[in-house]
């Protein structure tokens, strides 16, 4: 009688892990992505108007002599806005601005605007991260309850999705090549208008996930991303590391290393709603790269697509000095450049017998890289709390679009700001992209040699 019953708690059991996993789409669905969707779901076609362009597969070449670890460059440097957007254009203009850009246009009315260029869809992909996508569409299947995926390697995961957790999926595994470094120089901006460099440091990230020599394969596990984080100013903070792994269906697992302990210890709390130390404190762990987290802390709904005006192809704000980059309570509006582009827009709430501190969350991700763009946090009393963008560039190395590093997080309440990732030409080239990284080098145990000051 025991044995039959564990026998029946199996069977109910593995019943219930069934009923969790979404279905992939069916093939006939998937070949809409060799017709009119883009080989990783975006439309093909333009928009009714011709604002938005039709997605050209031939994409964009990268000039002539440029070399990873260069500035970018811009090709689009000699055209002009052909809107700009003031606090008083805000009712005209209200179905293309998000929540977040309204109130960045309302609270600075005399200083923030919106310069809105013609629109280039820029990104494109390696033909190989495209055919991996086409096999992850029937393939890959989201389980408990969505914090987890199985069945995909080596591309968007969902390209057409059906639910807010497969599309948040699509920009957790959004493309931003294999093996790379970067050298960064954080800000901090008060709500009195000075601004202040919080860190710099360097990260170097790779990503499993995305082996270019692996073929695609269904049972992928372990580490899909592997980021680790040196702080190099402050002083009081130098020699500060950290290590993350990021994974398919176990979380996340975080190690630091602290110069004055002389010790690589678990860090649990790198995540979430935790302030972030490498930003002052002044934003949170998931809002790095615009969110930067498991999935479980809330409810997603998928709420459809929208044609918005969104930061895009900004490589000639890149390349500027800081002073050229930054006014005093947000980004020079006059070297920054938005676009019309179709995005996704999820809505995350919180789940039942969860906690954050930031309780609904609006994300805005571009149809053209699944990367989030925009968002927006509401506080418990429904005010509007947090907003993030990102500065969406062309990375000549792929060429490809990274659109969610740098960053920029506001906060709307109390005017203070945060700038996370921007380059720091003076210590070195900004992004590179590098050979294959060993894979001892992302242990906790190699972080206390880098880290001894």
């Amino acid at each position: 009688m025991t044995q039959h019953l564990f026998k029946l708690l199996g069977v109910v059991a593995a019943m219930a892990t069934i009923s969790l996993a979404h279905a992939a789409v069916t093939p006939e669905e998937a070949q809409l992505l060799k017709s009119t969707l883009t080989p990783i779901g975006a439309e093909r076609a333009a928009n009714a108007s011709g604002s938005i362009p039709a997605w050209n597969d031939a994409g964009i070449k990268p000039p002539a002599g440029y070399k990873s670890g260069d500035p970018r460059p811009d090709p689009f440097a000699n055209e002009k806005p052909i809107l700009t957007i003031t606090a008083k254009d805000v009712a005209a203009n209200a179905s293309k601005l998000s929540n977040g850009a309204k109130a960045l246009l309302e609270k600075y009315p005399d200083t923030f605007r919106i310069n809105v260029y013609p629109t280039h869809r820029t990104a494109t992909l390696p033909q190989w991260v495209y055919d991996n996508t086409f096999r992850n569409a029937t393939s890959a299947k989201t389980t408990n309850g969505g914090n987890s995926i199985q069945g995909a390697y080596g591309g968007i995961p969902f390209p057409i999705p059906k639910s807010g957790a497969e599309a948040m999926w699509n920009h957790r595994l959004s493309y931003a090549g294999s093996s790379t470094t970067t050298t960064y120089m954080n800000y901090t901006g008060t709500a009195g208008g000075d601004m202040v460099v919080s860190s710099r440091g360097y990260n170097k990230v790779q990503w499993p996930y995305y082996d270019p020599k692996t073929p695609w394969h269904a049972d992928f596990s372990g580490p899909f991303m592997m980021l680790r984080n040196m702080q190099t100013e402050p002083a009081f903070k130098s020699g500060e590391a950290l290590l993350v792994y990021e994974t398919l269906d176990r979380g996340r697992s975080a190690w630091q290393y602290f110069p004055g302990q002389r010790r690589v210890r678990k860090a649990p709390t790198v995540g979430y709603d935790t302030p972030s130390d490498i930003n002052s404190g002044q934003e949170y762990y998931d809002e790095s790269f615009l969110y930067w987290s498991e999935l479980d802390r809330y409810d997603w709904k998928l709420v459809g697509k929208q044609e918005m005006y969104v930061p895009y192809n900004t490589n000639g704000w890149h390349a500027l000095p800081a002073d050229k980059q930054y006014s005093k309570h947000h980004i020079n509006p006059d070297s920054f450049r938005w676009e019309l582009h179709r995005v996704w827009v999820v809505e995350a709430t919180l789940a039942p017998g969860k906690r954050h501190v930031v309780p609904k969350r609006r994300f805005y991700l571009d149809e053209d890289t699944w990367s989030v763009v925009m968002h927006e946090g509401w506080d418990a009393e429904g005010k509007l709390w947090r907003v993030g963008m990102g500065m969406p560039h062309i990375v000549w190395e792929g060429p490809y679009v990274l659109t969610n590093q740098p960053w920029m997080t506001y906060n709307i309440q109390s005017g203070s700001w945060v700038v996370g990732a921007p380059a720091d030409f003076a210590n070195g080239p900004y992004y590179r992209q590098l050979d294959k990284i060993p894979a001892t080098y992302f242990t906790p145990e190699s972080l206390a040699g880098e880290g001894v000051r």
